[in-house]
């Protein structure tokens, strides 16, 4: 079924899994995004880099050096490269041998386990090649009802729906604005992804009102329960997960 953020038309507040389970798995990995939906996550955030070849990959970072045994900038390594190397071992042993997924594999798993796609573009320097490579997997494998391309660069997001205007797109935003809504319109987007300092109910009432969905970050555990003593509430985004409503 089509993906709405929107509480009041999808019928329920989507649950996301940043960069899969990540707590518990190594971080955008396919057991890592795996575990999250089956801790009840209804999408997961991923995240979109190149490399040498044009192939778009699931790596948070610009280099493979914190994540894998491997050395360098992703878009100075072919696919062949990037897909010899270990990216489970930096984080348990017992991952040994998990590979850094490419984003067709991802797409073709949120297929079969009927899940939801955050895709933020990391790649900063071929970015809008990113954007069009995602557009074009995503119509080639049929998800385009699954994928949301997110971006903390609003003008990049404003040319995707420009060029890909199928495309649904979500700005994230690290401030209050005083006119949120109109910044979602100017970019094109129809949801916004917002830290939970940044965070006030007036804001997403006029998200709502306007028929955009608002995504919250979750605090880990110990942060929640301050909050929770000084009586504030949130929706919420973290390392091991987001709402969206």
């Amino acid at each position: 079924m089509p993906l709405s953020l929107l509480a009041r038309e999808a019928g329920r507040v989507q649950i996301c899994g940043h960069r899969g389970s990540s707590l518990h798995y190594p971080e955008n990995t396919l057991p890592a995004f795996q575990a999250a939906k089956s801790w009840g996550a209804t999408m997961v955030e991923i995240d979109v880099v190149l490399t040498a070849d044009g192939e778009p990959i699931i790596l948070h970072d610009l280099t493979v050096d914190r994540t894998t045994d491997g050395h360098g900038f992703a878009t100075d390594l072919s696919l062949e490269r990037i897909r010899s190397l270990d990216a489970g071992s930096w984080f348990h042993q017992r991952f040994a041998g998990t590979r850094i997924p490419t984003l067709v594999e991802v797409l073709d798993w949120a297929n079969g386990e009927e899940m939801r796609l955050l895709v933020e573009i990391k790649e900063a320097e071929r970015a809008d090649l990113a954007v069009d490579r995602v557009a074009s997997l995503v119509a080639a494998t049929d998800t385009v009802d699954r994928v949301v391309l997110i971006s903390f660069d609003h003008v990049l997001l404003q040319r995707a729906v420009k060029r890909h205007p199928g495309i649904r797109t979500e700005a994230i935003t690290h401030a209050r604005h005083t006119d949120i809504v109109g910044i979602l319109r100017a970019c094109g987007a129809s949801s916004v992804s917002i830290e939970p300092d940044m965070f006030h109910p007036d804001d997403a009432q006029a998200l709502h009102a306007a028929g955009c969905s608002n995504r919250v970050s979750v605090p880990g555990l110990g942060k929640l329960a301050e909050y929770w003593r000084g009586g504030r509430t949130f929706c919420q985004k973290s390392s091991t997960g987001s709402a969206s409503a």
